[in-house]
């Protein structure tokens, strides 16, 4: 990267990636393995990733880990993604403070074990004053469950008198989403071959660049994380102008 960087100097970093994990379970059944053999391949890759971002200048690194729609999947499928959470968030601590990454996790709480609960606010807490890359993890996260939270937060606070209707902005709902404070993705990035975006970050992205590959995730490492960057630098932003 560093040599392209010093033969172009246009050549943009997005500041924000977003990543939908695509693929975990194809990746285990090609090699005749349970899904969750898959999943666990995929948590041990995104660690290595949140390192390649980092050193590529990424600033901020979202992924999508548990939709509100995977409690859908089988029990068995449920209760392995879970285990791999708890053994991740365990071992994220220390990882974080070695590597000065924050980590925020964003998404509804209560259907999550208490355990989990404790250990998402303790990694949150430990991480809040570091300053490298930040890591956000969409755990139980929906992206119009997001926004009908953020519209049902806005409507208590009108019925209340803390608001009128005319303070209601599009400032005002981002405030109100789990992203508050984050600058909305540059780039986001589908792996696996699917080519939808399936409920994740529908307000924060509608001027991001989309990139899809084949790669599962499993396998998506940094050059394919830079093969998405030059993509993007092949992008004409305009943000709806000329």
């Amino acid at each position: 990267m560093s040599d392209k960087k010093g033969s172009n100097e246009k050549y943009r970093v997005p500041e924000h990636v977003a990543i939908i994990l695509d693929g975990n379970g194809r990746w285990a059944q090609k090699r005749h393995m349970p899904r969750n053999f898959g999943h666990k391949a995929g948590a041990d890759n995104l660690e290595q990733v949140i390192e390649d971002a980092w050193d590529l200048g990424i600033k901020y690194l979202t992924v999508y880990a548990f939709s509100t729609e995977n409690w859908k999947r089988s029990v068995e499928e449920v209760t392995g993604l879970m285990t791999i959470l708890r053994d991740f968030l365990r071992k994220s601590i220390d990882k974080s403070m070695k590597n000065n990454m924050r980590v925020r996790v964003l998404g509804r709480r209560d259907r999550l074990d208490n355990d989990i609960v404790k250990a998402i606010e303790d990694l949150e807490e430990t991480t809040k004053n570091n300053t490298g890359i930040q890591f956000n993890v969409a755990l139980n996260y929906g992206g119009r469950d997001e926004i009908t939270r953020a519209v049902q937060s806005i409507a208590e606070d009108v019925r209340n008198g803390k608001l009128d209707t005319s303070d209601i902005t599009e400032e005002l709902i981002s405030s109100r989403l789990d992203t508050a404070d984050i600058p909305d993705p540059d780039l986001l990035i589908r792996t696996s071959g699917e080519l939808r975006i399936s409920n994740f970050l529908p307000w924060q992205i509608s001027y991001s660049e989309f990139y899809f590959c084949d790669t599962l995730w499993p396998d998506f490492d940094k050059e394919a994380l830079k093969k998405a960057i030059d993509y993007y630098n092949g992008r004409d932003r305009r943000f709806g102008g000329v």
